[in-house]
């Protein structure tokens, strides 16, 4: 049974789930408003907390990291955006793999995740399909066109999975700038 996060909460991916090696991050939500996109990106960050290289941003354009741990595999049969990350092949100098989710073109369409319900995140382990840790997000977004969903993250040889939960304002430009990656 996934142990369910609140906000700031996280778990020991090890101990919950012995071996694993590859895992699964999913991503859902439900809109009740049209037009509305979504999009889920992720940063891979050093000890900085920024992007070693700009390329250490994936998303539905760029789905591959440099290093080739991360990928963006998109809609799957149970999530609206997940990706695929394997441990061992995440670079010695990544600390924490951020995942954030956007509203594209959000103030043009007047939208904010306030208009978005039963967002979560959750992650499994690649070979068994065993869901390890879910985040619902309860928080309240209505003001944000951005939010930081999760992360996993090196504490010193062991992986982890945290809920964030947190809003940022202004989309994806500012949230990627403040990871080191800029957009034109």
């Amino acid at each position: 049974m996934a142990i369910s996060l609140q906000k700031g909460g996280n778990v020991s991916l090890r101990k919950e789930s012995p071996g694993v090696r590859a895992l699964l991050l999913g991503v859902g939500w439900e809109i009740f408003a049209t037009p509305f996109d979504i999009d889920i990106s992720c940063f891979l960050l050093g000890d900085s907390g920024t992007v070693v290289h700009e390329s250490d941003f994936v998303f539905y354009n760029n789905p591959k990291s440099e290093d080739g741990s991360i990928t963006y595999l998109g809609a799957s049969l149970h999530d609206k955006a997940s990706f695929s990350v394997s441990l061992p092949a995440v670079s010695g100098a990544i600390k924490k793999i951020t995942f954030v989710a956007t509203i594209r073109e959000a103030k043009v369409r007047r939208q904010t995740f306030g208009l978005v319900k039963n967002v979560y995140a959750r992650v499994f382990n690649a070979a068994t399909s065993q869901e390890i840790a879910r985040y619902n997000l309860t928080e309240d977004t209505s003001l944000f066109t951005a939010i930081t969903l999760c992360e996993i993250y090196r504490r010193d040889a062991e992986w982890k999975f945290r809920a964030l939960g947190g809003g940022f304002e202004g989309g994806l430009k500012p949230l990627a700038q403040a990871y080191g990656v800029y957009i034109g």
